[in-house]
């Protein structure tokens, strides 16, 4: 093994053009790159170098040991650069908490080719829409709604959904078609009670820049927002949901923006870690793929706002 050291640095001593270069590159001395590659030709009992006060040249022999040595130091080196890349590449387990509604409708679909590229990547979701102790449950990456709360979590902001409210057409046929905010007092109304989600509702008219803010009740409420959904597409009523959740349906008709002239409010989305510094590969790779998921949303038209890196 010492003679294969040996000869990789001789290797490089030729390559650099003399044993001060070579040293430099090495960070060793040159009277210690020196006497590597004399104890080489003692051990040997070869001269591979002719030495001069101006210039090295190899000998004949040297010539044909110089390149089957560049082979391998190049193929060393190449090893190397493999062995970096591999070090820099996601793996292991992810274990990521996600809103429940973006965990099942986006979150695979963003995470899926990261996964594809890298089989040695394992994935671990946790479904919450209760707030997530990242230490405590060991996650490594947490997509949350909302304003970040806790100091001691780093949040980078993804980029911000905005909410639209949508009936299916049979119950606008049953009940009629909103023309104004307040018109949805007279209208059954799906009330999301989870904290993040109040019963004030404000409204933005979208090209006046008018506000109205109503308080807004239902006699259907729920603290899970798929089981909701699923009551607006059969018709029971009125429910206020992020526009990237709906595209299908908004294509297909089986459900219908209201009030498209008044914009609700939006919501920021933030990827939360418990370190600024040194995030793992695997975490940056999947920030980075949930990241060019929304791109891809919002140049297709969704209503999204995605933050450059």
């Amino acid at each position: 093994m010492e003679q294969m050291k040996r000869l990789a640095l001789f290797a490089q001593v030729v390559e650099s053009g003399s044993m001060t270069a070579a040293a430099r590159l090495l960070e060793m001395s040159p009277s210690a790159v020196s006497q590597q590659v004399r104890q080489l030709e003692q051990e040997t009992g070869v001269v591979l170098l002719h030495r001069s006060t101006r210039q090295l040249t190899l000998t004949t022999v040297g010539e044909g040991v110089y390149e089957h040595c560049r082979e391998m130091l190049h193929a060393a080196r190449a090893a190397e650069a493999l062995l970096a890349a591999q070090q820099d590449a996601p793996g292991g387990e992810l274990r990521i908490a996600s809103t429940i509604m973006f965990g099942a409708q986006h979150l695979g679909r963003a995470l899926a080719p990261l996964l594809l590229d890298y089989p040695q990547l394992g994935l671990r979701i946790l479904s919450t829409n209760d707030p997530v102790d990242l230490i405590a449950e060991r996650v490594d990456l947490a997509i949350r709604l909302g304003e970040a709360e806790d100091s001691n979590l780093v949040a980078r902001k993804l980029g911000s959904l905005r909410y639209v409210l949508v009936a299916a057409p049979a119950y606008l046929a049953r009940m009629g078609t909103p023309a104004e905010p307040e018109d949805l007092q007279q209208h059954q109304m799906l009330i999301l009670t989870s904290r993040n989600n109040p019963t004030r509702f404000p409204f933005t008219h979208l090209h006046s820049g008018e506000e109205r803010v109503l308080e807004l009740n239902g006699r259907i409420q729920g603290n899970e927002s798929q089981a909701l959904a699923t009551l607006n597409l059969q018709g029971l009523g009125l429910f206020h949901r992020f526009e990237l959740d709906i595209q299908p349906e908004l294509a297909a008709g089986s459900l219908v923006r209201v009030l498209p002239q008044w914009q609700l409010p939006q919501v920021n989305l933030y990827a939360v870690t418990t370190s600024r510094e040194a995030l793992p590969a695997k975490v940056r790779y999947a920030i980075a793929a949930i990241r060019h998921y929304l791109l891809q949303a919002q140049h297709a038209g969704a209503a999204i706002e995605v933050v450059p890196e």
